[in-house]
């Protein structure tokens, strides 16, 4: 009888757990199943409109655009190299300086523009405004390029500017000579039409980029620092229009980047005595230093998708994902330890979902038969915006765990603040409102950048940094990115143009509830 009712309650008992699992798996999809239906950030805005009017208007007159191509052309033509942070083509750079010189003579001889070398290659525009209770903003972009060979297998020569079916190939057209070209275009052909600028702005284009920016970007720095300037936000180089890119996106979606993921390099090394291959100890410098270099592949830095703003993307793009990826990407808060596991399988987006670890150099032994007494590996480190520097640095310890193994940081830095992308965000808002106006079908979201940019530099002056230029990105042009075949077609050159055009107008308004909502 005892052992009959032990049953009967064991069995109530289960009954009441399997029913209570499913009124909560219920109640899960049905949370879920209104979030994947409304979910829609983006709906407020793109039925905006401007609250103010009189903006010029850019279409470009044949002349204009067989000027632009020639100018453009010859800022690819020029090797702006920047080899390391001791070396660059000066020679290049000056003539550079020329270039623009003669490019954009209005912007350099009108009277609301002041203009300035810095660190001799370097230039800082100030623009003035008619409204100086309205804080300035900075524009910015980069001179310099990463090199360039012919034999790498381009297409065309790397500093030709060679036009191929309606782009433009050669070193810089996307990194980042269009955004900067486009810049100053935009102010020339503003300022021809007579427009003075109620904010007042700068542009800033730095010269070394592409090897840290400590002589350009933060020089430029110290000059506004010294005048007691302050920024409203920083608009640079960054993200770009993707096409077809994510799986599953219906349409192609404008990303902004709202930080940039921190960056380590750490040199690890074993040093042991030194003896000759013929009586070879039972492990060497070599062998601890492979094990030590092995464990750090073998054991990569924690998931951490949806705890940076790579949550936010993905949130802002929940409804143009198909299903089932629009009911996933919607609820983030069930789903984001499944969206790191599908993510973590490419190399592209496994970037997103945890702090990157990337064995780059290994140096060891000068001859066949010696064994060498020194080994050393340098390991480069993107760290998510969720973990430190010094987190980073932790867990590498704990996971090589050999004393043998000496571990040193190179050098390093914690990921960028993540600037804010609300409704009430100024700098986001007007950009992103200018993108939708300009390409209407587009999706905007916020992003990480999972390289570095010389914005980073100025993080003391503004709390706000975005990155961002109106580029298209489809299946394989990311790759062109410091790679081969760089490249940017003449219809999105002339985009660029307009996106400046229009974006330094509309950040005449004074702050973003003039967007009208």
């Amino acid at each position: 009888m005892t052992e009959s009712r032990s049953k009967f309650r064991l069995s109530k008992i289960l009954k009441v757990v399997f029913c209570s699992c499913v009124i909560t798996a219920l109640g899960l999809l049905t949370v879920a199943s209104i979030r994947t239906l409304s979910l829609d950030v983006n709906a407020g805005l793109q039925l905006a409109h401007w609250e103010h009017t009189g903006n010029f208007s850019l279409v470009f007159t044949q002349q204009q655009r067989e000027e632009l191509l020639t100018n453009f052309k010859e800022a690819i033509r020029i090797p702006t190299v920047s080899f390391s942070e001791t070396e660059s083509n000066t020679t290049a750079l000056l003539q550079f300086d020329r270039l623009l010189r003669k490019a954009f003579p209005t912007v350099f001889s009108s009277h609301l523009v002041q203009h300035e070398l810095v660190a001799n290659y370097s230039h800082l525009f100030w623009v003035q405004g008619s409204d100086p209770t309205l804080e300035p903003y900075l524009l910015l972009a980069h001179i310099d390029v990463v090199p360039a060979t012919e034999s790498d297998g381009w297409e065309a020569p790397p500093f030709s500017a060679k036009e191929i079916d309606g782009f433009i190939y050669g070193r810089g057209t996307i990194d980042d000579k269009g955004a900067l070209m486009g810049i100053l275009q935009a102010l020339e052909y503003l300022l021809i039409k007579g427009y003075a600028p109620r904010r007042g702005f700068y542009i800033g284009l730095g010269h070394d980029e592409e090897v840290s920016g400590y002589q350009g970007a933060v020089n430029i720095v110290r000059v506004l620092k010294q005048r007691g300037a302050r920024l409203s936000f920083v608009l640079d180089e960054g993200l770009a229009i993707l096409d077809g890119v994510l799986s599953g996106l219906e349409g192609p979606a404008a990303l902004i980047g709202v930080s940039e993921k921190g960056q380590a390099t750490v040199k690890l090394s074993v040093s042991t005595s030194p003896s000759h291959s013929s009586m070879p100890p039972r492990i060497t410098s070599i062998g601890i230093l492979a094990a030590a270099v092995k464990r750090l592949e073998d054991n990569p830095m924690p998931r951490l998708f949806g705890h940076g703003p790579e949550g936010a993307m993905f949130e802002h793009l929940a409804h143009k994902f198909r299903l089932p990826m629009r009911f996933v990407a919607s609820n983030l808060w069930l789903f984001a330890p499944l969206i790191s596991r599908v993510l973590e399988r490419k190399p592209e987006s496994n970037a997103f979902v945890r702090t990157t670890t990337a064995v780059t150099m290994f140096n060891a032994g000068v001859k066949v038969n010696v064994i060498p007494p020194l080994a050393e590996a340098y390991v480069n480190l993107r760290i998510h915006s969720a973990q430190s520097l010094q987190e980073v640095l932790d867990l590498i310890q704990n996971t090589v765990a050999d004393q043998r193994v000496k571990i040193e940081l190179v050098d390093g830095f914690d990921p960028l603040p993540v600037s804010s992308a609300d409704e009430k965000s100024f700098g986001y808002q007007v950009i992103k409102k200018t993108v939708l106006d300009m390409f209407p079908g587009l999706t905007v979201a916020p992003g990480i950048c999972i390289g570095n940019t010389d914005s980073r530099h100025f993080k003391e002056l503004t709390t706000n940094i975005y990155r961002f230029a109106p580029l298209w990105f489809k299946p394989g042009d990311a790759q062109r990115f410091h790679g081969i075949n760089e490249r940017i077609s003449k219809k999105n050159l002339e985009e660029l143009v307009i996106f400046y055009f229009n974006v330094i107008q509309n950040f005449d308004i004074r702050k973003s509830n003039e967007i009208g909502q």
